[in-house]
């Protein structure tokens, strides 16, 4: 098991967290046809906070259990900044924005 596991596993509790707090939280699945999108974060089915509670989390997720290799990159919260940055959330999304740069941060450590 890569030795960044716990620390990934307690970041996606944050992320995950975060979504609730912020009430970016879905009950509901979007549909099938947009979870399939084949775009870089489903930008053209799913609002950013869809992709991380739909995609990003549940694939994170997987890999933990299943002790696969862990991304070599991560650029989530550089997408996050041009997501927030256009919708003008006044600061509502500065958090989330910290956890996943923390996120981008533990990808990125050395093994």
């Amino acid at each position: 098991m890569d030795a960044r596991f716990p620390k990934i596993a307690e970041q996606l509790l944050l992320i995950e967290r975060e979504l609730r707090v912020q009430g970016w939280w879905d009950e509901v699945s979007p549909s099938t046809e947009a979870l399939s999108s084949g775009e870089p974060f489903s930008v053209d089915t799913l609002d950013f906070e869809q992709w991380l509670q739909w995609i990003f989390l549940p694939r994170m997720k997987m890999i933990l259990e299943q002790d696969l290799p862990l991304p070599n990159a991560s650029g989530i919260q550089e997408m996050a900044e041009m997501v927030f940055a256009a919708r003008n959330v006044q600061g509502k999304d500065r958090q989330l924005q910290v956890l996943l740069k923390e996120f981008d941060l533990l990808i990125m450590a050395a093994r």
